[in-house]
């Protein structure tokens, strides 16, 4: 068997080539690529997917998660200084938009059995400059609970989701599911191509419920303005183009398929993997996880890039989400000086994602399961 890449994005894409097709051909022969109804309509329709009233496309991930608190700032709901608790552990982007709105952010320690953000050290780290909480849904999994919940109520925190890993993800109550990107006063998404929810390019949105937030939005993402040439606030340039929408309009089509798809493949992997010399999350008890990424976590005494190398030669490609912490980014090596994270640094140190995307075949899934295994013994 060749070697099977950590994610094949054409193989991705070729399974609705034909509805990809038709949306570009939409586009070039509209004569209009940006503001025009590609937008419109996905923004209805993605709002809609998502059970949210407001859907404000963006250019990409990072800007929607800016765009939120750039707007709470605008509208004096937050101000400058204030304090956002964020996952330590999450991709440094969830944190970058937090600071470039100058606001703090503190980082909270994860659960090391799901890798989300913990609730006992979330409680910990709250002091009175805490404002909000931003929860991210890594890897695909929800991080959101009832607990949380009660957390922001009693500490007044303005609760805004990351959901750039799990499109199509629910939190299940009695009430039944509510999809990630419902469940806080706003969200954000991100589009980037290798996403569940993926564009040709970059691109994102923030879904919200809150009419006067996703007008503030609106304003700040087109130069600050709420009519043609008349600006009402310091905006940005931050537009998703008709293109990437009428992609997105697509493949969000396929979305929930492709979503079951990938929670069969961890299943293989979660009844087939041997995990000697590394752990797997634990798995969530309801079948809402939609499985972005699937990490797994090596033993203290395994070498990550050893290990790798030698899957590699059995024909395993594998990636690593994230090889550093943010806090030990140099971008930010001031601002977390001798702050400690250990369970944070654990993970970043012994953390490998596995293949796992739609149109993998059953026999990759087995070969790659037994070349995993196989390292039990063989590696060195």
């Amino acid at each position: 068997m060749d070697k099977i890449p950590f994610l094949d994005l054409k193989r991705v894409n070729l399974r609705c080539q034909k509805q990809i097709d038709n949306a570009i051909d939409r586009v070039v022969h509209s004569n209009r690529y940006l503001f025009g109804n590609e937008t419109k309509f996905f923004e209805n329709e993605y709002a809609a997917y998502i059970g949210t009233k407001h859907c404000v496309t963006c250019a990409n991930g990072l800007d929607a998660l800016t765009l939120i608190y750039k707007a709470l700032i605008a509208l004096g709901r937050m101000h400058e200084g204030d304090e956002v608790l964020v996952p330590a552990n999450t991709y440094i982007a969830s944190i970058l938009a937090i600071s470039e709105c100058n606001l703090k952010p503190v980082l909270v320690e994860p659960d090391s059995a799901t890798l989300q953000i913990s609730e006992e050290a979330l409680v910990q780290a709250i002091t009175p400059r805490c404002k909000s909480l931003m929860i991210v849904h890594l890897y695909g999994r929800c991080a959101y609970s009832r607990r949380i919940a009660d957390i922001c109520i009693n500490h007044d925190l303005l609760l805004v989701e990351d959901n750039a890993q799990a499109h199509g993800c629910c939190y299940i109550d009695e009430k039944g599911y509510h999809k990630t990107g419902s469940l806080s006063m706003a969200a954000g998404h991100s589009f980037y191509p290798t996403k569940n929810l993926g564009a040709l390019g970059d691109a994102g949105a923030v879904t919200t419920n809150d009419q006067e937030l996703a007008f503030t939005i609106r304003a700040l993402a087109n130069y600050g303005s709420d009519r043609r040439y008349h600006n009402i606030f310091l905006g940005r340039n931050s537009r998703m183009d008709e293109l990437q929408a009428a992609v997105l309009r697509a493949k969000l089509l396929f979305l929930d398929k492709e979503n079951k798809e990938r929670q069969r493949l961890a299943d293989y992997y979660y009844q087939n993997l041997n995990p000697i010399l590394f752990s797997l999350p634990k798995k969530p008890y309801q079948d809402n996880h939609v499985y972005h990424l699937f990490p797994i976590l090596l033993n203290e005494e395994v070498e990550r890039d050893r290990w790798r190398s030698q899957l590699a030669r059995l024909g395993v490609d594998t990636d690593v989400h994230y090889p550093t912490s943010p806090h030990h980014q140099p971008c930010y090596a001031n601002e977390f000086k001798n702050m400690m994270y250990p369970t944070t640094d654990k993970i970043h140190r012994s953390i490998v994602s596995l293949p796992l995307f739609p149109g993998m075949t059953d026999e990759e899934l087995s070969f790659i399961t037994q070349q995993v295994n196989a390292l039990n013994t063989t590696y060195t």
